[in-house]
């Protein structure tokens, strides 16, 4: 019983590191309201093809990232290989970017907007299977295919391309 206790009172913070703590907290002045700030992360926004591609733009509409749906995936099953984009490529709405093959079939990657390729996924060359794993995922290390900058007639073709609800209506439409 006396362990538990001594680690019980190791880890209890000191009186001394308390009363420290209380006279470096910032106090509000007389009168006035401390007041919480919290900051949500910015949600860039994202729109899908009716070939199961999706982008996400930045708020401003300049940039955005480019992969395949997870209903794509699905239909694809395990994919064993990708071909990326060339940076730098520009292309239209409805171009070939890319390809996957999976063991059950190969499919076009197409962009959905009109746009230049600015980065691609390289770890997708040697790890195709992270598309099917995390394929809407548009961090480091999940199964984005490019980013992109939007030129003027992108940002035209962000706005007419299916917002989630749609997609997800067009999907069900598909079974």
């Amino acid at each position: 019983m006396a362990s538990i206790a001594r680690c019980l009172r190791a880890a209890r913070p000191s009186t001394t590191f308390s009363r420290l703590a209380a006279a470096t907290t910032p106090r509000a002045p007389p009168g006035w309201q401390l007041r919480a700030f919290s900051a949500s992360p910015c949600r860039d926004l994202r729109r899908y093809t009716k070939d199961h591609e999706w982008i996400d733009v930045s708020a401003d509409k300049t940039t955005g990232v480019v992969g395949i749906s997870e209903y794509a995936a699905k239909a694809l099953g395990d994919v064993v290989y990708v071909e990326l984009p060339e940076v730098g490529r520009e292309v239209q709405a409805g171009d070939a970017i890319g390809a996957v093959e999976s063991v059950k079939s190969a499919a076009d990657i197409n962009s959905p907007v009109s746009c230049t390729v600015v980065a691609v996924n390289r770890p997708l060359e040697e790890r195709p299977g992270i598309i099917s794993e995390v394929p809407e995922d548009d961090a480091h290390g999940g199964g984005w295919i490019a980013k992109v900058e939007l030129s003027d007639q992108g940002r035209k073709d962000f706005d007419a391309l299916l917002n989630p609800d749609e997609y997800a209506a067009f999907t069900d439409a598909e079974h």
